[in-house]
């Protein structure tokens, strides 16, 4: 089995500015949801339920199955469709973003809603810290201790995670590494101890690895 690699956000996060008197404030979640994104919008607007409009929009699946955004009354098309397709072009998904505007009694007109919004969506990604979840295989690697001080010094200049060593009758390690280096990790364990290692795999889970400066082009 191999998992998708997929880009999300760590946790939640805020950002606000001011356009011609109109604050609008930009909230950032990670959902795994429908459901989830429904309360966590429900919460803003009774938390905020002085201001004008809170619109949405997310993306939910690895492959940015489910799409969803709202207007939540303001012209068509100029608030929840710039929100997503700032998610969709930076390929975040499981993310939630809602911008609540408090009108300051100035009209922008729909090109001046289209970019405030575009705006806010780019910002809240900006300001939240957006990661990479890498898929990775979990490794239980068991050597006799004449083995190990050598194995030590090679892991330290390895790409490999060494998660915690274990010493009993043997030395064991917990090792992780990205399922695109499974056959090469088994290789290398195999050539470096002389097939002496026994190697076995107890779990696939995802390593999370911060995306540098949240680039608009997503990961590749």
């Amino acid at each position: 089995m191999t998992l998708p690699l997929y880009r999300t956000v760590e946790k939640k996060s805020d950002s606000e500015f001011e356009i011609r008197k109109s604050r609008f404030i930009t909230h950032v979640h990670p959902v795994e949801t429908a459901g989830q994104a429904e309360t966590v919008i429900d919460s803003l607007k009774k938390d905020t339920w002085k201001a004008n409009h809170h619109c949405y929009a997310y993306i939910l699946g690895t492959k940015q199955e489910i799409q969803k955004a709202s207007d939540d009354g303001e012209p068509a098309g100029t608030a929840g469709v710039p929100i997503l397709d700032v998610l969709r072009k930076r390929a975040v998904c499981n993310t939630l973003i809602v911008v609540t505007r408090f009108f300051g009694g100035i009209k922008l007109g729909a090109g001046g809603l289209i970019r405030a919004y575009t705006r806010a969506a780019a910002d809240g990604l900006d300001t939240a810290t957006v990661i990479d979840r890498i898929p990775a295989d979990r490794w239980e690697v068991t050597v006799d201790y004449h083995l190990s001080g050598m194995l030590d010094n090679r892991l330290n200049e390895s790409p490999y995670l060494v998660r915690h060593v274990r010493y009993t009758d043997r030395v064991n390690y917990d090792i992780c590494t990205r399922q695109t280096e499974r056959t090469a990790f088994q290789d290398w364990i195999r050539n470096l101890t002389g097939d002496r290692a026994k190697v076995r795999k107890t779990e696939e889970l995802y390593l999370d690895e911060k995306v540098a400066g949240n680039d608009d082009e997503g990961h590749k």
